[in-house]
């Protein structure tokens, strides 16, 4: 009898355990170029597969698997002695019909409720394309690492296997993760229970009772409002028994204490009342029109958060809904933030403790960017949270498209998530025991490798994008089906009743006594904990119910200031920095006993050193935050030996808090998101983005305008995030000068936001301090400097950082300019000041006073005021701006100061010098941006 293929090669002793990695390497370059192998190999290789042809379809994991069995079995090599090339022939085609199933196997599986979704199958699954027939359907095989039980059987038990495991109501996807232990992981849990296990009659009740529930609900909406937008569930029900089990056995670890959830309009209300444990009568109210106190303008009810504590088996579990906004996705780097604080407050550096849960739409998956954005944080150092399970409610439609070549460029709406290897599981919306299986799939693999997943629900939405919506008009065959399509309760209450695990009666009861609940405005979820344990919050106490005041104690000792900066400039033993970092160092040495100025770099960064020893935690981040963009902070240092990194801010006391530094990915929108919701969750700490350039923030408006400057009137969140923008007129071009103060100025009202202009370091140190020692928290929006990090003029001493306090108005400062004498006022806000000053030098005027407006909003009239009062003599004011006209502060802010100047004598009136309206942010020439620059500073002095 010949011997097999496996055994001679194992006889040449060109294999042992030992070099089967080299064997691997070789068989994979082979398949890359035949010729590159030796003549030996190459016809060893080529007898592998049936056909040389088909040697590329054997996953080269498959070959080595087998060289590491014979390695560690030689017995089993000796015995396959016994078979004849032509099984060897067909076993080796098995095992690449098993890779089929494993890889395309989702592609006929019965995943579409509706039964519209049709594929062809692939010729990968079929018997043929591999050389085998129906006739070897009784034939035993080897198994392989088929995790079915047993180490042989039948082809038509392995094929049965196969087609149970991938190609029923769930789905898996998976090999395209590289990670050998991850895929053999997901394997065995599909495989081994061929992606079905036997649920026990509780759970199969419990099932029911969460499908009722999320029916009964959409149900009693649709009587009592009838025609009222809420976005229901009808249609994807079996979200809610998904989240139910995802939140169940997670806290059933014992270590999942906090589940934070994302998700957009459809069944939010659902989820709400039936998971978070809304009382129904609250959402009554909702839809009845009623104010909540303490909100201007408030939101919809279907953009509400919520949170609560619900009982596990593991013990008491937070849960907490984020607020959003109708722009979709968004949400998600928010609770990515927010989570990321919790794990942080805990001292998780796992993230076990935290789960985030993201629900999305499935056009919006596939549509919008912040998605891919936030995939690609997952296993960031910033942004990493253990792992996220997202959940993608499949409608198969967006708003009204519902082909495939107008909604995505990809197969599923989940392919996105392949970027970061998230393994994908599909399930049918309408098999509830498959929902159940995805759920606890789900959990187990993110709690075993801390990595993203993602459940494709597969449904479909009953009453259209809303219910004044009526669909059958842009989807008449599609909706001809659903009118004909049964409730998923419906069918899996009969199927529960045919196998006699409840009765009819026992299936009405659950409906009656949800709906008895719902008329007497009772909770409805069984494990809401009515008392919960308030340690699980975040506590917000201190920082509520503070008016708006400018006002703050920001001094800090000035020994201890010292002292600090000893400390700044101390490196390990070794560090070698690099040449110009050097004499940054040396400068600031001298800085810090008063033989030099202090300068930006030297005052932002003893202003955290000085939080840091209070107590309060400092997180930033951005593009390039450790260094600054213009080379300033350097608050990251990068050994020039070995490329190690020091940040000595995180190295002043064995006690203190954390100081994080992260330079971010380029992102600006799931960034500043994930930043919102971390500052959100921390309320005691500054949390700081910092754009790289000021109008990078462009790419993140829908954060500014929907989170930062709104959330708190919408919906009662208070946030203390502070956004450092660079800006000012350089020369540098349209989209390296502006940060587009306008915009955030249009944004002001009713003291949502601090817009502030800082001029001089001491100005950027009080103020980082006041946005964390005030207990107020209000974003802040600080237009912060690039020439002004080094300007010869923009200096402060030891002694402004130790004694003296953020000023929202400047006023003269040179003690030549005599009040009396002033007949000409330049208001004015940001680096332009300093250019006014050196003309004013070189005109020698002592009739002109320049008064700086550091804070544009809540513009500080009653300061300006007082500041004005001894210019009695007055017969011009101007305001200068670097900004074009129809940009900056000018017509945002020029009503505040008409106020003030009328007050101050009603024969005075308000002058603009400035560039001149312009579609663009800056000129691109810098001869130009030259000649518009001595144009301004003329105009202030003349006009």
């Amino acid at each position: 009898m010949q011997e097999s293929v496996m055994q001679r090669m194992w006889d040449s002793a060109h294999i042992s355990g030992g070099n089967a990695d080299y064997v691997e390497e070789l068989y994979e370059l082979y398949l890359q170029d035949p010729n590159a192998v030796s003549e030996e190999w190459r016809s060893y290789f080529q007898k592998l597969p049936a056909t040389g042809t088909q040697a590329k379809d054997v996953p080269h994991s498959v070959i080595r698997d087998q060289f590491v069995e014979l390695a560690k079995n030689p017995r089993r090599a000796s015995a396959a002695g016994s078979v004849s090339p032509e099984h060897e022939k067909k076993q080796v085609a098995v095992l690449q019909l098993v890779q089929g199933y494993r890889t395309l196997g989702h592609r006929v599986a019965q995943l579409d409720p509706l039964g519209l979704q049709q594929k062809a199958a692939p010729a990968e699954l079929s018997l043929a394309y591999y050389g085998l027939s129906d006739a070897d359907l009784d034939t035993q095989f080897s198994t392989g690492d088929l995790a079915i039980g047993k180490s042989e059987a039948t082809l038509r038990e392995i094929q049965q296997a196969l087609k149970e495991t991938y190609c029923r109501t769930v789905a898996t996807q998976f090999t395209h993760i590289t990670d050998t232990q991850q895929r053999n992981w997901l394997q065995e849990r599909v495989e081994s229970v061929r992606s079905r296990p036997a649920f026990s009659a509780e759970a199969k009740k419990h099932l029911l009772e969460r499908l009722t529930a999320a029916e009964g609900l959409e149900k009693y909406l649709g009587t009592k409002y009838p025609g009222t937008k809420r976005f229901g569930l009808e249609g994807g029900e079996s979200m809610i028994p998904l989240l139910d089990e995802i939140i169940q056995r997670a806290g059933a670890t014992g270590l999942t204490k906090e589940v934070v959830i994302a998700m957009a309009h459809r069944g939010r209300l659902n989820t709400l009342v039936n998971t978070l444990g809304k009382n129904p009568r609250d959402l009554f109210d909702e839809f009845d029109g009623k104010r909540v106190e303490g909100l201007s303008c408030g939101d919809v009810k279907y953009h509400q958060g919520f949170s609560s504590n619900i009982m596990t088996s593991g013990g008491e579990v937070h849960l907490a809904m984020a607020f959003n906004p109708s722009h979709l996705e968004i949400a998600s780097p928010v609770v990515e933030g927010s989570v990321r604080a919790r794990q942080d407050r805990r001292g998780d550096v796992k993230g076990d403790s935290v789960l985030p849960i993201t629900i999305h739409g499935d056009s919006a998956i596939a549509g919008q960017g912040v998605v891919m954005e936030t995939y690609q944080m997952s296993q960031l150092r910033a942004y990493k949270t253990g792992g996220t399970i997202r959940i993608a409610v499949n409608n198969q439609v967006g708003f009204t498209t519902n082909r495939v070549d107008d909604v995505r460029s990809t197969e599923y709406a989940t392919d996105v998530a392949k970027m970061i290897e998230a393994p994908i599981l599909h399930a049918n919306g309408d098999d509830p025991e498959a929902v159940l299986f995805v759920a606890q799939l789900a959990v187990d693999y993110r709690m075993t490798f801390n990595r993203d997943i993602v459940i494709d629900l597969v449904c479909y939405r009953r009453r259209g994008h809303n219910e004044a919506d009526e669909p059958s008009g842009t989807q008449p065959l599609m909706y001809q089906q659903i009118a004909k399509q049964r409730t998923t309760r419906e069918l899996y209450a009969d199927a529960l009743i045919n196998a006699k695990v409840v009765t009819a009666e026992e299936a009405q009861a659950l409906v009656d006594e949800y709906r008895q609940a719902l008329d007497n405005g009772q909770h409805v979820v069984k494990s809401l904990v009515k008392e919960p344990n308030k340690a699980l919050f975040v506590d917000w106490t201190p920082y509520l119910g503070h008016a708006w005041t400018a006002d703050c104690d920001t001094r800090f000792d000035l020994k201890k200031l010292q002292e600090l900066s000893t400390k700044l400039l101390k490196l390990p033993e070794g560090f070698v920095v690099q040449r110009q970092v050097g004499k940054l160092l040396e400068d600031r040495a001298k800085m810090a006993t008063g033989e030099l100025a202090i300068n930006w770099g030297f005052a932002e960064t003893a202003a955290y050193a000085s939080l840091l020893t209070e107590g309060y935690p400092v997180r930033i981040t951005g593009q390039d935050v450790g260094r600054g963009t213009f080379s300033h902070r350097h608050a990251a240092l990068h050994s020039q030996k070995d490329g190690s990194n020091y940040i000595a801010l995180q190295h002043l006391s064995d006690d203190q808090p954390p100081f994080i530094l992260y330079d971010s990915f380029l992102s600006e929108e799931a960034v500043l998101a994930f930043e919102y919701g971390y500052a959100t969750t921390t309320p005691n700490a500054l949390v700081i983005w910092e754009a790289q350039f000021g109008d990078f923030a462009n790419g993140a408006q829908v954060v500014i305008d929907q989170f930062i400057t709104s959330g708190e009137h919408k919906w009662g969140r208070l946030c203390g995030l502070t956004m450092l923008l660079p800006h000012g007129y350089e020369g540098q071009g349209p989209e390296h000068s502006s940060a587009r103060l306008e915009r955030y100025l249009q944004l002001c009202a009713e003291h949502n936001v601090q817009v502030v202009v800082p001029t001089t370091p001491s100005q950027i140190f009080h103020l980082l301090r006041r946005q964390v020692v005030r207990p107020l928290r209000k974003p802040l929006v600080v237009f912060t400097p690039k020439s002004l990090l080094r300007h010869k003029l923009a200096i402060s001493t030891l002694d402004e950082l130790a004694n003296g306090s953020f000023q929202t108005v400047i006023p003269e400062t040179d003690s030549s300019i005599t009040a009396s004498k002033v007949q000409r006022l330049i208001l004015t806000s940001g680096k332009i000041y300093y250019d006014l000053v050196e003309k004013r030098q070189a005109s020698g005027r002592d009739d002109i006073a320049i008064v700086r407006i550091e804070q544009l909003y809540p513009f500080p009239e009653e300061t300006l005021a007082e500041v004005i009062r001894p210019y009695t003599n007055l017969k011009n004011v101007v305001w200068c701006q670097d900004e074009p006209m129809n940009q900056g502060a000018w017509y945002c802010s020029q009503h505040h100061m008409h106020k003030v100047l009328k007050a101050h004598n009603p024969a005075l009136s308000l002058a603009y010098t400035g560039r001149p309206a312009s579609a663009s942010p800056a000129v691109g020439y810098a001869s130009l941006h030259a000649e518009q620059q001595e144009q301004l500073l003329n105009d202030a002095f003349t006009a």
